[in-house]
Order: C-alpha cells, then structure tokens, then sequence
C-alpha cells in the first residue's frame, strides 16, 4: 500500500477513525486490532517496525520475569502470555510471516550460595502465586543444557516462558497492518493538536496535518515528548537505556542451548536467548542514561563477562551485533492503557521490560477501548488516569 508522502493530493488520506502515533510493535499491534475492527486507521512513524522491537530479545517470561510488587503486572502478563499462541498462528496467516516464535522453555540458573537463595526464595513467591516452575539440582541444569558451567548450584525450569524475534514480530504486524488497510504516513509526529479541549489528530513533521476521531500516543520511551500535550496529560515514562549482543553459532557448536538460559550474575541479571535460526542473544544491561544509546566497551565487557561465567563456551562464538536500545519505563515499571484525562486521546506505552510480552494483550485491550470505550477488566488497572493528580485542586499552589 502506498503511503501518502507522495505529496500529490495534500488532502487524501489525513482524516481518520483512529491515528496511532509511534510504529513500533505496541503502536502497530493497536492499529492492527483497530482496522480489524473496521475502523479507519493510520499510523504515524518515520520507520514503522523500528524502535525497541530491534534491539529486544523477545523472552516471553511471564514467570521468571516475576518481580516483588509486580503481582498486579503478573497478571497481565499471564493473561498476554496465554494468547500467545493464537495470536501468533493469526499474525503469522495474516502477514504470510514467520514471527520466530519458539516454545522452548526458560532455565533460570544460580552460580553461588547467595544467587541460589534468592532463586530459592524466588520459587517459593512463584509457587504462592499459583505458577508453575520446578527447583533443579546444579547437576539436572547441566544434564538439560550440557554448555552451563560446571559450578551452577540449582536452578528454576520454566517450561510456559517462551520466546519470540522481535524483529520478525515487527516485520510481520507492519505487513499485517498493510493488508488490513492501515495508512502509513512516514514522518515523525511533532505536535499534537488539540480542539475545544478534545485531541483531534496531530502535525507532522514534514507539515502535513492529520485528523483523527481517536488518537493513540504509543511512542515507546518518547511519548512524553510530543509538543502540544497539556500538562496533566504528559505520560510519566522515562528511558532505561538496555545493550544487547548478538552473536551466531556456527553448525559444529549446534544446538549450543536448547532454550533461554538467565541468571544473577554479582547481582546484575544476564540472558542467553537461543534464536532457531542460529543466532544467540545475550543481555540485558539496565542503564539510566537519559536518551543516550552509545553501545560502550563497559557495556559489551560486562555483558560477555556475566555470560562466559555462566556458558564459557560462548568465547568460541563468532560475534555478529552490538546494540543499545531505550526501554519505556513507568513510575511502577507497568504500562499506561487507554482513556487520558484529555478527551480524544488514548495511551499505550509504558510497557518497560514486558513490551514485546504485552502486545498480544495491548492490541485486544487498545481495540475494545477504541469500539466501546472501556477498557476490558484486566486492562483496567493500568489506566494512565492512576498517575493523575488527586482532584483537590482548588486551591492554586502559592
């Protein structure tokens, strides 16, 4: 489908039902749902299917992405995680795409006495939580993954944590968004306007003015940037920089791991996502470093070191990408969906460590709050209106 930058007629496809500002996957994934539902969507972003989707690994990990005073979130996260599959087999009919998907299981190891305990009592929050995972001796981790270095003490197997390439996922929702009529408009989005107190679309960078009925600022960790938003209504989401690296593994060292692998490393969390076409992704840094996306030799250095800790036979491995992304973290590390205090405009963003998990869930719950205007119950308690003001606001401050 072409998109309307072509620039012979201005007025041609600027007017729509819903406009999604922000093309990433929780932005597409909202336009996706929303034109199946018949309503006339468009998306503005200089690079649909950019953004973090590039730089994430892509575990879903419901389980052991399980964190103290998240148990809200938990839920969420499994109801997401649940529809996984046909939401999957869906995108995959709709995009002709394959998305990666891979139901391999997760193995969250320990490599000392203190890492051990804290996965011990880790399990024990799981298992009070109603999920499913099975404590194994250092010796059942090797025998399931033989690469795991000789001194891993125990750990978590979580078969219901998955994994999927994000970058697959991207290409596959902006082909499925094609398909079900979404309009693209490749620019960034610079302003938004507001009428009579309602949102009624935005201006783009290159000048064009777009109107819509509904508008959904899904712009990841930019969404609080966009010019023209009244005050109250600016999203609480900040960037927390993340640095990944990528590397592949050459026919003789396959299958190097059959599953994701992920520990505590001298306190600092490290993953190994085994992708089924030969790549190997190892990380995560969690960095507050404002807008700064440098991949640094501290990054890489600490990265490889956590991961040759635990599988030393990663040095072996040809290194294929170095990458730094930025994570769109809320003030409780939970997304922001739906109605904003400002008529006319919608939020999805704020998806922090859980974007990539949470777009099945997103796109169903953005969908019902744009046909009905509610949003369904497991999305309600992440209505952006959690971090407004208290209404006592009479009284004008001194």
């Amino acid at each position: 489908m072409q998109s309307s930058h072509t620039g012979q007629h201005p007025d041609i496809n600027t007017s729509s039902d819903v406009l999604v500002v922000g093309g990433g996957i929780i932005g597409l994934v909202t336009a996706w749902r929303a034109a199946q539902r018949g309503l006339r969507t468009a998306v503005a972003d200089p690079e649909p299917g950019g953004g973090a989707a590039q730089v994430a690994a892509g575990m879903l990990a419901a389980v052991t992405e399980l964190h103290y005073g998240e148990e809200t979130l938990l839920g969420l996260n499994l109801a997401s995680a649940e529809r996984y599959p046909a939401f999957v087999a869906e995108l995959e009919e709709a995009s002709g795409r394959d998305t990666g998907y891979r139901a391999c299981g997760t193995l969250a190891v320990a490599l000392d006495a203190d890492d051990r305990a804290h996965l011990r009592e880790l399990h024990g929050f799981q298992q009070r939580s109603g999920l499913s995972s099975e404590w194994l001796s250092g010796r059942e981790c090797r025998r399931l993954e033989p690469m795991l270095a000789p001194g891993v003490r125990g750990g978590l197997r979580v078969d219901g944590d998955h994994q999927i390439d994000p970058r697959r996922l991207a290409a596959a929702l902006v082909t499925a968004c094609e398909r079900a009529g979404v309009i693209f408009h490749r620019s960034f989005a610079s302003r938004l306007t507001v009428v009579r107190d309602r949102a009624s679309g935005v201006v783009l960078a290159d000048g064009r003015a777009l109107s819509a009925d509904q508008t959904v600022l899904a712009g990841g960790s930019l969404s609080g940037r966009l010019a023209g938003l009244p005050t109250d209504v600016v999203p609480p989401v900040r960037p927390v920089k993340g640095q990944v690296l990528r590397l592949s593994v050459p026919g003789p060292y396959a299958p190097f791991l059959s599953r994701s692998v992920r520990a505590v490393v001298r306190g600092s969390h490290v993953y190994l996502v085994p992708r089924e076409n030969g790549e190997l992704v190892v990380g995560a840094t969690s960095e507050e470093q404002g807008w700064d996306t440098t991949v640094t030799a501290g990054g890489v250095y600490e990265l490889l070191r956590d991961a040759h800790e635990l599988v030393p036979g990663i040095t072996e491995l040809p290194f294929t990408e170095a990458r730094a992304g930025l994570r769109p973290a809320s003030p409780d590390n939970a997304p922001l969906l739906g109605p904003s205090a400002l008529p006319g405009l919608h939020l999805a963003t704020g998806h922090y460590r859980n974007g990539v998990l949470l777009t099945p869930v997103t796109g169903d719950a953005m969908a019902d709050v744009l046909t009905t205007g509610e949003l369904p119950e497991v999305a309600r308690p992440f209505t952006p209106r959690r971090f407004s003001p208290a209404p006592v606001r009479q009284e004008q401050p001194a």
